[in-house]
């Protein structure tokens, strides 16, 4: 394909969840790979499907892709690269430490700040020190969705500044010594992020406003720190070749008015465009077809799924048995760009609409909140958590606390402390703990990071208290009370928000394996966006619609006692009035 003909030696393909970053960074590789390139693919993902998209088996070492010559894949683990970076930071203090430091170090080694920051140091070595990957011709980056991504780029600058004004020899991460010794490591890697003649980004999106929008924020912000190569892909782009089918006519509308209300930034980068698929991007023969390089597939014969009708599938009874309690928890749990947020949303204001005090928020620096919902649903709040302003509130609390009684040397030592990225995961934390601690006077309703970021923050519950006791004497009782209340199907109803694909379905399966791992039990999925329920006759969405059958059955039959489904509709994700029609069954 012409777009990656002139390829930069780093590709970078990143966006908010589920526009298609891994299907075409996938792709990518496989056009390089063809044309003779030595080709490595990495995935940065917490929550990466790379394994079932080209359909081997990966791990943190480069893997040959079967039935592409030349590409490699890996998948870098944050819990081994965390594992593997904290005896890199302990081992040179065995023997010449005593065990209690030895084992202090390893205790503030073990929160998710340390998962990030290790993740990233493997990261590092790909981009910013050549010699890992010489034998390559191209290295290509599938990242995490958005805001991850955009943490991970600024880790470089932000890490580097640290490590400078950092003068105590010690942080949340450990003996600082460790950490200088990668200072210039990632200076290399911001320079060969912000080097053009090295490095593409591509800002990967769906004809969609809200993906647009995020695509044009992470383009300033990218821009910010000097990374200024970056082209726009959009991704899905459907035009209706049956005027009669009123779902196609309305689905190439949205696409077409979202295309042309595009932000002005975004307006003004290189743009490329693919066609909104017949079938799933699962296995290499239908990635070459998402560039035209091999000819599309029949759709499968449709089948008709026993039972679901509107009253057994519909999201209502759901919300009516959750409403018996009166007060609790409920959170929105999946991969990124299925539909939490508008999940979470619709169900707060049902709730609100029965006369329960409900408070709406997020913890996913990606959502997009409607406040407006709080001046015309009565009896709801709604709110998010800002990393920025928990920085500062969790700072100056802890300067209060433990800073009372230090000398000015000891204070300064202390904030610098404070300026670790470690903070902002603790006063993000600290704050998520504080809005579970509310469901036992009425409804809370959580609409979480995606999938990767929610399990850190979960993770966190455990590992909290050994960072936050070197500042505080105290641990608060909300965090105390954070994972018996998690644990407890009483107390918290946990939705699986899906879509009726292989990979939104089988990453959400994972997802729940890991929660049962921590004794969380999820209290029932959600289809989102299904075609299943609606007269078609296009062809490109009859294929689809009848592909989504399996993965519907799956949550049904194999996955979930309890199951909503929920049609595609023209005014998805706008308004009260979508927020309505989520509730009226959605079912034939």
């Amino acid at each position: 394909m012409e777009l990656f003909q002139k390829a930069t030696r780093n590709l970078f393909f990143t966006g908010k969840g589920g526009v298609g970053k891994t299907s075409l960074s996938c792709a990518a590789a496989i056009t390089l790979a063809d044309a003779g390139r030595r080709v490595l693919l990495v995935s940065t993902d917490p929550a990466s499907n790379l394994d079932e998209v080209l359909g081997v088996g990966l791990s943190a070492r480069p893997t040959p892709v079967p039935g592409v010559s030349g590409l490699l894949a890996l998948n870098i683990d944050p819990e081994e690269a965390a594992r593997v970076y904290r005896e890199k930071m302990v081992a040179p203090y065995r023997g010449i430490l005593p065990e209690a430091s030895i084992k202090s170090i390893e205790e503030q080694l073990s929160g998710a700040c340390t998962i990030e920051i290790a993740a990233f140091d493997e990261f590092a070595k790909l981009l910013g020190e050549p010699s890992a990957t010489t034998e390559f011709d191209h290295i290509i980056f599938d990242t995490a969705p958005t805001g991850h991504t955009l943490r991970l780029m600024e880790l470089p600058s932000a890490w580097s500044g640290f490590l400078e004004t950092n003068t105590s020899g010690t942080s949340c991460l450990g003996p600082l010594a460790g950490l200088k010794a990668q200072q210039a490591l990632y200076k290399a890697t911001l320079l060969a992020l912000a080097d053009p003649s090295q490095t593409t980004i591509f800002l990967v999106s769906r004809p969609e406003l809200a993906a647009l929008k995020e695509a044009e924020r992470t383009r300033g912000e990218l821009s910010d720190l000097g990374v200024s190569n970056q082209r726009l892909l959009i991704n899905g782009l459907f035009t209706s070749s049956s005027t009669d089918d009123p779902v196609a006519v309305a689905l190439a509308e949205r696409g077409s008015t979202a295309m042309t209300a595009m932000p002005a930034g975004l307006a003004e980068l290189p743009l490329t465009t693919f066609q909104l698929q017949p079938f799933g991007l699962v296995g290499i023969e239908k990635l070459r077809a998402l560039l035209g390089q091999t000819a599309t597939q029949p759709p499968p014969e449709f089948e008709a799924i026993a039972g679901c009708t509107a009253a057994a599938c519909g999201i209502s009874r759901l919300v009516d048995e959750i409403a018996q309690k009166s007060k609790g928890v409920i959170m929105t749990m999946g991969k990124g760009g299925v539909g939490k947020t508008t999940i979470a949303s619709a169900i707060a204001v049902e709730l609100a609409r029965r006369g329960f005090p409900v408070h709406l928020s997020t913890t996913d620096p990606a959502a997009h909140l409607d406040f407006s919902l709080a001046q015309i649903v009565s009896g709801l709040t709604v709110s998010r958590i800002d990393p920025e302003a928990e920085t500062k509130a969790y700072s100056a609390e802890v300067m209060a606390a433990a800073g009372q009684g230090l000398d000015e040397q000891g204070r300064k030592l202390l904030e610098e402390d404070l300026r670790s990225p470690c903070t902002e995961e603790i006063a993000v934390f600290r704050a998520f703990a504080k809005k579970v601690d509310e469901g036992k006077d009425g409804f809370v309703v959580l609409d979480t990071a995606p999938t990767g970021h929610t399990l850190l923050l979960l993770d966190a519950a455990e590992a909290y208290h050994r960072e936050v006791t070197r500042t505080m004497s105290d641990m608060p009782e909300a965090v105390r009370q954070l994972l018996p209340r998690l644990r407890d199907q009483e107390f918290t109803r946990i939705l699986i928000v899906t879509l009726p694909e292989a990979t939104p379905v089988h990453e959400a399966a994972r997802l729940q394996a890991d929660l049962a791992r921590a004794g969380i039990r999820p209290f029932a999925w959600v289809i989102n966006q299904s075609l299943y329920p609606l007269p078609l006759t296009d062809p490109v969405l009859v294929s689809r619609k009848a592909h989504e059958v399996r993965f519907i059955n799956e949550v049904r039959e194999k996955l979930s006692l309890r199951t909503a489904l929920i049609a595609w509709h023209p005014g998805a994700g706008h308004g009260l009035d979508w927020l309505n029609t989520i509730m009226g069954g959605n079912t034939e």
